[in-house]
C-alpha cells in the first residue's frame, strides 16, 4: 500500500491541522481535544481516506480518527481534505503495534477496512484481528469492546472470525456480500475498485459484551 514518489509527503503530513502531533500527550483526553464529549470511533489502517473522511461527514455527533503508518500513504487523504472544514476528523501518523500508548478507555468502535492480510503463517500475529492485537485492544475501547471489519480476502475473514470468537466477542452480523445488504456502507477507495470488478466484500460487525 506504500506510494512511492509523493512530493514533499512528510512535509505535507506535518503541516496539516488534521494531523495530531505528540498523540500520546492526548492518550486519555482525546475528548479535550474535539472539546465534546461525542463517541470516538477509530479506523486502523485508513489507506486514501475516503471511509474516514466519508464517515465524519455522513455523522457529524461522532468523532473520527484515521491512522495510518506511512506518510505517503496518508498524503492523499489530506489533499482530499484540501478546502474542507470537518471539526469531528483527525488522522494520527502511527504503527498499529502502538494503539495502547496512545489511547486509553476513550474508544467506542474500530474499524479495520481492507486490511493487509499477511497471508503466511508466520506472518499470523502481523494480522489486526490476531490475538495479540486484540488484546492490545481491550485496554483502548470505552466501553464493550466494538470492531467492524470489510475485507475482500476470504482467507483473512476466516482467521478474523475465528479469532474475535475465541476471544469473547459476538458476531452480531455477519455478510459475505455486503453490497447486496441494506447494511449501511461508505466505501473505502479499495472497495469501489473491487466492487467494480464484481468482487464480493466480506462485513463482520462483533461486540465483546462485559460480563455480568
Amino acid at each position: 500500500m506504500r506510494l512511492r514518489n509523493v512530493k514533499n509527503a512528510v512535509d505535507i503530513v506535518e503541516k496539516s491541522p488534521y494531523v495530531i502531533k505528540e498523540e500520546k500527550k492526548y492518550r486519555g483526553k482525546f475528548r479535550e481535544l474535539f472539546k465534546n464529549d461525542n463517541p470516538i470511533n477509530i479506523e486502523i489502517g485508513m489507506g486514501k481516506g475516503d471511509f474516514v473522511i466519508g464517515m465524519a461527514l455522513l455523522y457529524p455527533n461522532i468523532n473520527f480518527i484515521g491512522i495510518e503508518k506511512y506518510e505517503s500513504v496518508m498524503v492523499r487523504a489530506i489533499q482530499k481534505l484540501e478546502n474542507m472544514d470537518i471539526p469531528n476528523l483527525r488522522l494520527i501518523r502511527m504503527d498499529a503495534s502502538l494503539i495502547a500508548d496512545v489511547f486509553d478507555r476513550e474508544i467506542d468502535t474500530i474499524y479495520l477496512n481492507f486490511s493487509d492480510p499477511w497471508p503466511k503463517v508466520r506472518h499470523a500475529k502481523r494480522r489486526l484481528t490476531s490475538p495479540n492485537f486484540l488484546e492490545n485492544y481491550e485496554n483502548i475501547f470505552k466501553g464493550n469492546p466494538h470492531i467492524i471489519q470489510k475485507t475482500d480476502n476470504t482467507g483473512l475473514f476466516a482467521y478474523s472470525l475465528m479469532s474475535l470468537s475465541k476471544n469473547g466477542y459476538i458476531l452480531e452480523n455477519i455478510s459475505l456480500d455486503l453490497a447486496n445488504t441494506d447494511i449501511p456502507n461508505v466505501c473505502t477507495e479499495y472497495e469501489k475498485k473491487f466492487m467494480s470488478m464484481g468482487v464480493k466484500i466480506n462485513y463482520c460487525d462483533a461486540v465483546k459484551y462485559e460480563k455480568k
